[in-house]
């Protein structure tokens, strides 16, 4: 059984601390440039998980993806047959 996992931008002061963040959940990216982790964590521990984080002295903030929630499926992806037609007419 596979859990539902949730993404967590986390902004840290420093890099060096990075490898302690692996203890929170699954480090999927890090960058060095603007000093952030996407970390992956269970959706049911994510409260006591972002209150752990912000509690890290080298941890600026933390924020939780939205993605889980925002609706990815949309009406009339699929454009009309008359409506591409009259892109073409120019042509």
């Amino acid at each position: 059984m596979v859990a539902n996992r949730v993404g967590l931008a986390v902004w840290i002061y420093s890099l060096k601390q990075v490898k302690q963040l692996k203890r929170f959940g699954n480090v999927h990216y890090v960058s060095k440039k603007m000093k952030y982790v996407i970390l992956y964590c269970d959706e049911e521990r994510v409260d006591e998980t972002i209150n752990k984080l912000r509690s890290l002295n080298f941890v600026k903030d933390v924020s939780m993806s939205m993605r889980p929630w925002i609706k990815t499926e949309y009406q009339n992806s699929i454009p009309d047959k008359e409506k591409k037609d009259d892109y073409k007419m120019g042509i």
